[in-house]
């Protein structure tokens, strides 16, 4: 029997015990074929999108399976693209870059149109957490668009034409391989490789790459022990160094854009249960450079939320991180701070806080496993001795994402269902977030 899977290559064919006619053998040795060149068309497929980098600019990136970069038009000027990085044993393919320009009009390479940044972005898609996980015995249905939505969630994301993608984190949770007695991931690719990279974000992502800029921020599933290497490579805001296995943190960027300004925290290895010692004084100094250096207002982007809240024992919310809490002692977050936006805990959440921690919004439900958490957020229990506690909040069940319109001096925040089937609408309005019973 021949067993094809997506993360074949080349294609192996092994001949199954038994009798078989000459005709039905060449039927069946065509089709084979068939499936192998469409798998290897599949899997050398040219991505091309638009991210921002560490310096604040807009930079196209495209993969190639050829040596030699494309070039790359902008506004008519034809000009050669920088090599990102060089193809290897776990990615068979070239990553090429080119910066763009504050007011770039239109961008072509290989004969795709790019989108563009824009100055003040009015819309802007929040998603995050979109992976499929394979690890161990913790299986989600990969080949099933009801238990793994993502795809269906990027197309109906890139419907609403957005300015701007923000992904809060973690991309790749293909960790291990299928089982083999597991149907609903038959022939799944795993680990930090492009074939699990093309699987678990930049096929399905494919609409809304093409609709939109992103803001990348690095996520748990990115640390060095996980995806950190691939993700660096794909999809890290500064220069790739192929001679650096793994840069295990990055320094705070910030993304002008109009009337907001984005602050990227990297803050993937910041342990949520236990305070990481080492770590805690790096963020401490991260926080007081985002106090001086963002003028207000500004929002603050990092994976993990300081003030998440999941189901305790009894039902009772619970959350915090401890070595971000700790690292605040004291001083809180940046003033110039009016929204946070996060994932890790895969649900939504809007929440108000007591004392002077700003808002935050949580955007983690985009594709893998669901998390417990409690409607109403109010009396959550957090860690540490921050002293900060919900004044009002909720969370809301199942996957989708947000769709953040700027009118009349406020954010209108629409939480989508997987097919883009509105489930509530919230307001922030620099202070709060609002999010009326009515949809």
């Amino acid at each position: 029997m021949v067993f094809i899977t997506a993360a074949s290559a080349p294609c192996a064919f092994s001949r199954s015990r038994g009798r078989r006619s000459h005709i039905g053998a060449s039927l069946a040795l065509l089709f084979l074929i068939f499936l192998c060149t469409s798998a290897a068309r599949a899997g050398a497929e040219d991505r091309a999108w638009v991210q921002f980098n560490a310096s604040g600019v807009a930079e196209a990136r495209v993969t190639v399976s050829s040596e030699t970069c494309p070039d790359i038009v902008i506004d008519g000027r034809r000009q050669a693209m920088d090599r990102r990085s060089a193809a290897d044993e776990n990615f068979a393919l070239t990553l090429c870059s080119a910066t763009l320009g504050d007011h770039t009009k239109r961008v072509v390479v290989g004969g795709k149109r790019l989108p563009v940044p824009k100055a003040a972005p009015r819309r802007i898609v929040v998603l995050g957490d979109t992976g499929c996980r394979l690890k161990g015995a913790a299986i989600q249905a990969c080949d099933d668009p009801a238990k793994w939505p993502f795809p269906r969630i990027a197309k109906a994301a890139a419907a609403f034409k957005p300015d701007l993608v923000i992904h809060v984190g973690d991309y790749l949770y293909r960790e291990s391989p299928c089982p083999a007695d597991r149907r609903e991931c038959a022939g799944s690719p795993w680990g930090d490789n492009w074939p699990t990279w093309q699987a678990d974000f930049f096929a399905p992502a494919a609409p809304l790459l093409a609709a939109a800029p992103w803001v990348i921020v690095r996520g748990n599933h990115e640390d060095c022990a996980r995806g950190g290497p691939g993700w660096l490579r794909l999809l890290g805001p500064l220069s790739f160094d192929p001679a650096q296995t793994c840069a295990p943190h990055l320094a705070p960027y910030e993304v002008a854009l109009g009337k907001i300004r984005l602050i990227v925290m990297d803050d993937a290895g910041a342990p949520d249960t236990s305070v990481d010692a080492a770590a805690t004084p790096i963020y401490a100094k991260e926080f007081a450079t985002v106090a001086k250096a963002a003028a207000p207002p500004a929002w603050l982007l990092m994976h993990r939320p300081i003030w998440g809240v999941v189901t305790g024992p009894l039902g009772v919310g619970v959350g915090g991180n401890q070595t971000l809490i700790a690292a605040l002692s004291g001083v809180g977050v940046p003033k110039s701070v009016e929204l946070m936006l996060s994932g890790h805990i895969h649900t939504f959440e809007a929440i108000n806080y007591s004392r002077d921690a700003p808002p935050q919004i949580l955007a983690g439900n985009g594709g893998d496993t669901l998390d417990p958490t409690p409607r109403d957020l109010k009396g959550a229990i957090f860690q540490g001795a921050s002293g900060v506690t919900v004044k009002d909040g909720l969370s809301l069940p199942g996957f989708g994402f947000l769709v953040m319109d700027y009118r009349a001096s406020k954010w209108t925040i629409g939480v989508y269902g997987v097919d883009g089937r509105k489930q509530r609408t919230c307001v922030f309005t620099g202070t709060r977030i609002d999010c009326p019973r009515s949809p």
